[in-house]
This record gives C-alpha cells, sequence and structure tokens, in this order.
C-alpha cells in the first residue's frame, strides 16, 4: 500500500482504534496487500454503539460478549452487573476497551 492509503484508511477509522496502536498498524500496513487491509478494517465495532450498548444492557455483560470476554460477560450476567456497580465502571472504560478490541483484530488480521 501506499502511504497515502495507509494515511487515508487510518484516518476515517481514527475515532475506532486506540491511538497507542496507530504507529503500529501503520507500519503493518506497509508491507499488506490493500485487500487484506481493507478486509481488516471491516466490521469494527463504533466506541459509541459500544457505549449506548453497555448503558442499556451492560448488567447482562451484552458488552463483555460483544469484545470477546465470555467469561467476564457470564460473571456480570450472573451478578447482574456486580450488583450495579460493575455495570457502572464498564460506562467509562467500555470505549477505550472497544478500540483496544478493535486494534487488536487489526493487527492480528495484517
Amino acid at each position: 500500500m501506499t502511504q497515502e492509503q495507509i494515511n487515508q484508511l487510518v484516518q476515517i477509522n481514527a475515532d475506532k482504534i486506540g491511538a497507542e496502536f496507530i504507529e503500529t498498524i501503520r507500519e503493518r500496513l506497509l508491507n499488506a496487500d490493500e485487500g487484506v487491509a481493507q478486509a481488516a478494517f471491516a466490521n469494527l465495532k463504533s466506541p459509541t454503539t459500544m457505549l449506548i450498548i453497555s448503558i442499556l444492557l451492560g448488567s447482562y455483560g451484552i458488552d463483555r460478549f460483544m469484545l470477546g470476554d465470555t467469561g467476564l460477560g457470564v460473571a456480570k450476567l450472573l451478578t447482574c452487573g456486580g450488583c450495579g456497580i460493575w455495570t457502572i465502571i464498564d460506562w467509562f472504560s467500555v470505549s477505550d476497551k472497544t478500540k483496544k478490541y478493535n486494534a487488536q483484530k487489526i493487527l492480528s488480521s495484517i
């Protein structure tokens, strides 16, 4: 991929990726095929959507299930979100967790 294509792809998805991962992703994209890179950025989760899901369905652990934390999702489901405390904590951390999940998904695909 060219540097211009990489910049454009990263800029479009910058709000869905943690800032600490952007340089690593740029370096890996230099050696990646354009089709592979486009596929890696497909179906990223929106941090805003995950926050809404966490607010509405967080006590059932749905936000954890969607981010691949199955064990914590089950624990959160069985404890009703840790009696609500765990749910409230996740409201403040789900955006960062979503960005980290997206970055790891991209890095594993490239």
